[in-house]
């Protein structure tokens, strides 16, 4: 049999399996997985599948910010605010059989700091020390009191992992060892991965046995397959005008969902030029968030002028509204103009982030050379190799997208505004008046008095200009209306277990 009679025989397999069976559910992506190790996953849709195969101390209720306990019965906190004891649940193993222990809760969470990976600090900048008080007694011990430090323990940094799979001195780059609703069948990166329900999972099993994750190169061929039976469900990322187009259609439902996600621009403040304050400031007056919104997203966005996302407590639009004369300005008084251009490179991934992609990083290029001071090189790198790039500080501009980890105003400020997150982040941003302001934010419990001193930071945040927000967006997904079960969460966990199909 020829190579393109298997590779149609494939195709007419998949499609045969997404109408007929019941059991298993086809969903298409343009995203890629980077890696399933939580010590060094810092990524959404890396994490997100770490979300549906592993579970942590605690989980949002589904639908809502709310959370519960999960390999946690429950937890007491001592009166210093800085002692966490968790007791756990003892029915719950990984896949292998391997109880999941206190000991294994130990062996996790200083692996996560030990090796020091991208969401490490959400970690090591807070946890002093982790003790094993007895086989399924779990203590954790703090630096200083964290009002937010349980709903960090629902991001996949605090999920256990097996130390028969995970080594305690490397990450891993295999298939993980499964601890949740799934486990993971097949992974071929960059082509599908494919998961079943996990028979050692302690909790509700799946509604559909199996999900097929096919990846793809762009948005065009997303929708093909939807729109050819070759998947089931479209997510991340459809371009915003075909989700406008695939609405009216009567075989496929759209839906749409408030996001936290934001997108910004970050600024490596050690690189020239971008090392003056007046040359960022610059960048920050000259940005046309209006154009992005409606002529790249045709309105599924919003101008956003702040890192905390509007709609969340302690969001203050502290941004500047574009003005090109304050560029010039500002830009004459960093010594160039007209005849002394300032020259710059900005960055982009082409496919991470969808399609749209090249089409901001063009609107960006626009606006700042509006200035008739700026001259912009577009560049772009994939995925693995732009995270290498910004993680060694090669680029000095360049777009990023923010999920959030933890369900507070807190996730985004320290993330970029720590001295640790920053150099997870690429802008290398180092302001001790901005992290002791973050910390006694941290130690509090008084929103009044939270909201106060994260407005406070984000001033300083427009004034040194680290990052430059620029839109906040709607999430989006597009399934064949016999697919029921899709919900858009305020966390952004998109929860493949609880997808079904009915006829």
């Amino acid at each position: 049999m020829g190579m393109k009679k298997l590779v149609w025989l494939f195709l007419i397999l998949t499609v045969t399996l997404s109408f007929a069976a019941k059991d298993i559910i086809v969903v298409g992506t343009t995203d890629k997985i980077r890696t399933l190790d939580p010590a060094n996953c810092y990524d959404y849709f890396s994490s997100n599948i770490l979300q549906n195969v592993m579970v942590g101390l605690v989980d949002y209720e589904i639908g809502t910010s709310v959370l519960k306990p999960v390999l946690a019965e429950r937890w007491e906190v001592d009166e210093t605010g800085t002692v966490y004891t968790f007791y756990l649940r003892k029915d719950a193993k990984f896949e292998d059989g391997t109880p999941i222990d206190a000991h294994v809760f130990k062996y996790s969470f200083d692996r996560v700091m030990k090796l020091n990976g991208d969401p490490a600090f959400l970690l090591s900048d807070v946890v002093e020390k982790t003790e094993v008080v007895d086989d399924y007694t779990f203590r954790v011990t703090l630096k200083y009191p964290f009002s937010a430090f349980v709903s960090v323990l629902g991001y996949t940094v605090a999920y256990p992992v097996n130390p028969k799979v995970y080594p305690a001195d490397s990450f891993y780059e295999g298939i993980p060892s499964a601890s949740g609703p799934y486990r993971v069948k097949e992974w071929i990166r960059d082509v599908r991965i494919v998961l079943e329900a996990n028979p050692n999972y302690f909790g509700e099993k799946p509604k559909t046995k199996t999900i097929v994750i096919n990846f793809y190169e762009n948005a065009s061929t997303l929708r093909l397959a939807l729109e050819t039976g070759e998947i089931d469900v479209a997510y991340r990322h459809l371009d915003p005008r075909d989700v406008i187009d695939l609405e009216g259609r009567e075989d496929i439902v759209v839906y749409k969902g408030n996001s936290p996600q934001i997108r910004y621009l970050v600024i490596n403040v050690t690189q020239p030029p971008f090392d003056n304050v007046k040359v960022r400031q610059a960048l920050a007056y000259s940005v046309n968030r209006d154009v992005i919104v409606e002529d790249v997203f045709v309105g599924l966005a919003k101008p956003l002028y702040s890192m905390i996302p509007e709609g969340m407590w302690g969001h203050k639009d502290v941004f500047p509204e574009r003005d090109l004369e304050k560029a010039r300005a500002l830009l004459k008084e960093a010594g160039y103009d007209e005849n002394n251009p300032l020259v710059i490179d900005l960055w982009y991934t082409p496919s991470h982030y969808g399609t749209t992609e090249a089409d901001v990083a063009q609107v960006l290029k626009e606006s700042f050379e509006e200035t008739g001071v700026i001259k912009v090189n577009l560049k772009y790198a994939e995925w693995s190799t732009y995270v290498e790039y910004f993680l060694n500080g090669t680029m000095g501009l360049f777009l990023l997208g923010w999920y959030p980890d933890y369900l507070d105003p807190d996730d985004y400020v320290w993330p970029f505004l720590s001295e640790s997150g920053a150099k997870s982040l690429g802008s290398f941003y180092s302001n001790p008046e901005v992290e002791n302001l973050m910390i006694e934010a941290r130690k509090l419990t008084d929103l009044e008095k939270r909201t106060e001193i994260y407005y406070k930071v984000q001033e300083i945040l427009a004034r040194d200009v680290p990052y430059i927000p620029l839109w906040q967006g709607v999430a989006t997904c597009a399934a064949k209306k016999q697919v029921k079960g899709i919900l858009l969460e305020p966390t952004q966990i998109f929860r493949y277990y609880i997808l079904y199909w009915e006829e």
